[in-house]
């Protein structure tokens, strides 16, 4: 056992299980409710939980919609989600941003030629000021996106497409550090990620291999006829589909990048010179290219079928058998169930998610209603430990309800630090989702010093950019009703104890964000 001894208490972390605080102040009264949510439901714990573990966390206004449609037409609206209305302020802040104004072919011409004239410049001095003031661009537009994203998460009452947003951008990870990716992240997630999170697997499947960010980050533009690249075809194989165990061979992954000779990204306006023959065949859809002088032809065999050389029909044909392989189904159930359930999740409950993609065509809102709807699902609520980012906007979310941030700085510092950096993941396998990748006695301190942050109201959330920027008045009131009539029934007696403890309201609110409970979904 390991013992941090922070501030006046001390956090203990106990290999194989969650952080604990205990007390070292002699006991003092328990903070009163206020009265500004006298309307809070009287939720169970097991509907909190569950609040939890699929949203981004509970908060009054969540509380209060359950209250009122109840638990299982919310989870109906979240499986089957409306066009979504993000608040007014948020959504003014989302519109201000330059990736929500211009699209992704247009920045890539602006920032392209602009690194073209850096490249161009002969004095060495003025060469370094304008290519540092092109990788600043493309900083501040990764920047805008994370922030979209956070903000999403934070306020977004679709809050299961946020999770799976998340889901499946981390599924099918793309570094922002190569190439000129930080420009390209905001519209991968916005149009190859989010309209599918909840629909047909097939679809997401076919939005990623179309996205230039995946085809640049993984090589793909470089993979031609008599100059094969297989990154993208082993991991389309290993780690967005069948799985490392799903039944192909190295074969496959060879003819797999076969395939895939030809799909490419064209950065520029200029249409390159195809083959007379071939000119029918040339596509061309924002950054997306599809150049047939480029693609072998030749017939292949890919997962025993043979695929006739037709041109960029044959990868709709490869991603068919794919989408549809039971491989497929196994892998992405687990996955799921190892993100929503448990980091061990049980065979059983795959094979039953299983069937059902297989059923519905890889249909993602039947999988999770499935998993849903299970005692292992139910059994687990409370249980799965929050990576980083699940803890830091969960804190953020119960500190703030729906009173809109004004820096997301603050957010993405937290995330620096602990490790897990929107878009940050180099290698293509994405972050773990197991408790072991993030529990250690760093980060746990680190979670302490967060939750004090947020809870002493200086983290700095309502400070907006700027060097004059005055930081707004933002104090986090979580000793309401909320917690006196719902949260309080979830925690332990000795996360109660410790509560009891507190000198401070601040102290309070810290105590409660650093509990064991905070820890967990």
């Amino acid at each position: 056992m390991k013992l941090f001894f922070l501030s006046r208490f001390m956090l203990i972390v106990v290999p194989g299980t969650l952080c604990v605080l205990v007390g070292c102040t002699t006991p003092h009264g328990a903070l009163h409710p206020t009265s500004a949510s006298s309307q809070i439901s009287h939720d169970t714990p097991d509907t909190i939980n569950v609040i939890n573990r699929i949203s981004w966390g509970v908060n009054v206004s969540v509380s209060r919609q359950v209250d009122s449609i109840g638990l299982d037409r919310y989870l109906d609206l979240q499986l089957h989600p409306p066009v979504e209305k993000l608040p007014a302020s948020i959504q003014a802040q989302i519109a201000a941003m330059t990736i929500s104004q211009r699209p992704l072919n247009l920045l890539t011409q602006d920032l392209e030629q602009r690194r073209k004239d850096a490249d161009a410049i002969v004095v060495d001095d003025d060469k370094k000021v304008a290519q540092q003031a092109y990788q600043q661009e493309l900083n501040r537009l990764a920047r805008e996106a994370a922030t979209r994203s956070l903000l999403r998460a934070l306020y977004s009452p679709n809050q299961l497409q946020e999770q799976m947003t998340w889901f499946w951008m981390n599924h099918f990870n793309v570094h922002q550090g190569k190439h000129n990716l930080r420009l390209m992240m905001g519209d991968y997630e916005e149009h190859a990620i989010r309209p599918y999170a909840l629909g047909k697997f097939r679809d997401i499947l076919k939005a990623t291999v179309h996205h230039p960010a995946m085809l640049r980050y993984l090589d793909n533009e470089q993979n031609a006829v008599n100059h094969i690249n297989e990154n993208y075809a082993r991991e389309l194989l290993e780690l967005h589909t069948l799985g490392v165990n799903g039944g192909y061979s190295q074969t496959d992954v060879q003819e797999l990048a076969r395939i895939l000779t030809g799909v490419g990204v064209n950065l520029g306006t200029a249409t390159p010179n195809i083959r007379k023959d071939l000119q029918s065949q040339y596509l061309r859809q924002g950054l997306f290219e599809f150049n047939p002088n480029r693609h072998d032809y030749g017939n292949k065999k890919f997962l025993d079928k043979t695929v006739h050389g037709s041109g960029l029909a044959e990868l709709d044909e490869a991603l068919d058998r794919l989408s549809r392989h039971p491989s497929t189904a196994h892998f992405i159930s687990r996955k799921l169930a190892t993100y929503f359930v448990s980091d061990a999740p049980p065979d059983t409950l795959i094979e039953q998610m299983s069937n059902i993609f297989l059923q519905t065509d890889g249909n993602i809102s039947s999988v999770l209603s499935t998993m849903f709807a299970s005692p292992e699902f139910t059994h687990s609520l409370a249980h799965k430990f929050k990576d980083p980012l699940h803890y830091v906007v969960s804190s953020v979310r119960l500190a703030y309800d729906d009173k809109p941030i004004l820096n997301a700085g603050p957010i993405l510092n937290w995330l620096n630090r602990m490790g897990e950096p929107l878009y940050g993941k180099q290698t293509p396998d994405g972050y773990p989702m197991l408790q072991s990748a993030w529990a250690s006695p760093g980060q746990m301190n680190t979670r302490f010093e967060i939750a004090k942050a947020i809870g002493s109201g200086s983290a700095g959330l309502f400070k907006p950019d700027g060097p004059v920027a005055q930081e707004q008045a933002a104090f986090p009131q979580l000793s309401n009703a909320l917690f006196y009539q719902s949260l309080q029934k979830t925690l332990s007696p000795a996360t109660r104890q410790v509560l009891d403890q507190a000198n401070s309201p601040q102290e309070w609110n810290t105590f409660l964000l650093a509990s064991p409970e905070m820890m967990n979904r």
